[in-house]
């Protein structure tokens, strides 16, 4: 199983975020990455490939234009701005407030295209999400070509960007670009796994209407989990992608044996649909140690998890997202890569 890495990543590491009600040193942070290429290391698998460049077109089949126009030039016009620190919404549509006017400042239209104000943008945001994104395809590309399984060590994360939104740590979103070149590549339907403790709000929307692409996401319920206003077992897609959305909320304290067996849940519904793809967005917060998470999976389980993916037999890009516990992120996520490949 070939991996993807670009060490681009590391242009986007934010000082602060708010948690807690105090500024800390963010949750998403580089050092995530080098854990895992640690033990990726330690286990033999094959050297890390640099992805090359992002192809912008395919990020924009999934993106809308004036959106990626913002990240590009966000920070340059922030900067003219006159402000001095990154980049935090400060105010956002709420309800009540009209939506149908994009700002023309930079600061009403950084709240125009956030939904989170954890997530801070940094000078080199715009190329370390790029990067990201392009680990995402050259994996995808990967798959398309043969291979059974590629994994991408995406940095910033990607599953709770929207269409037209960043927030959750994310900006590009890496699963749903795998699955459209997957799709665009012939694959008849495609299944996105999401195993990220928190729901997968972006691809949802993203694939809301489509019955071609459909969504399985394990996550903390919702009444008490980040994004707290998305991901509730009701929601199950609309139009043509009417069923194509499978939500599994689960309570805090949720054990593995529960866990596992939602994820078996989640495994027959992509059965049962027909994908012929598969998209894996490997969250590895729903570690018992995470620290904003409350699942209790040991990192043994994170092997089973995998296991019992691999039983679907599908072509599989796995798109790494979320994962905090930093010191057992490595082992976590690579025991679930060797779950996947039989190892």
């Amino acid at each position: 199983m070939r991996t993807y890495h670009s060490e681009d990543h590391r242009l986007h590491f934010p000082q602060a975020e708010l948690a807690g009600g105090q500024l800390v040193t963010p949750f998403e942070r580089p050092s995530r990455v080098e854990y895992v290429l640690r033990r990726l290391r330690e286990r033999g698998f094959e050297a890390p490939a640099d992805p090359g460049p992002c192809d912008l077109d395919a990020v924009a089949r999934v993106h809308a234009p004036d959106y990626l126009d913002f990240l590009e030039r966000a920070w340059d016009d922030w900067v003219a701005d006159g402000n001095a620190g990154e980049i935090i919404a400060t105010n956002v549509p709420a309800p009540g407030m009209s939506a149908a006017r994009r700002p023309e400042g930079i600061e009403g239209q950084v709240g125009w295209y956030a939904h989170a104000s954890e997530t801070a943008m940094t000078a080199g945001t715009w190329a370390a999400a790029k990067a990201s994104a392009a680990c995402a395809q050259a994996a995808t590309r990967d798959v398309m070509e043969g291979a059974r399984h590629a994994f991408a060590l995406c940095r910033p994360p990607g599953h709770h960007a929207t269409r037209a939104q960043f927030g959750g740590y994310c900006f590009l979103n890496n699963a749903a670009v795998a699955a459209r070149m997957l799709r665009d590549g012939g694959a008849g339907r495609v299944a996105v796994l999401d195993v990220d403790f928190h729901h997968g709000n972006g691809t949802q929307g993203i694939f809301w209407e489509d019955g071609t692409v459909h969504l399985v996401s394990i996550h903390g319920d919702p009444l008490h989990a980040y994004p707290h206003y998305i991901g509730y077992a009701d929601e199950t897609g609309a139009g043509d992608g009417a069923g194509a959305t499978t939500n599994l909320p689960l309570p805090p304290g949720t054990p593995y044996r529960d866990w596992a067996d939602a994820l078996d849940r989640g495994i027959g519904a992509i059965r049962d649909r027909g994908a012929e793809a598969l998209v894996v967005s490997l969250g590895t917060d729903a570690y018992r140690d995470d620290p904003i998470s409350f699942f209790k999976l040991d990192s043994d389980d994170f092997r089973d998890m995998g296991a019992r993916v691999a039983a679907l037999d599908l072509p599989a890009v796995v798109c790494f997202e979320g994962g905090y516990a930093i010191e057992a992120v490595g082992v976590n996520a690579v025991n679930f890569l060797e779950g996947l490949a039989g190892r």
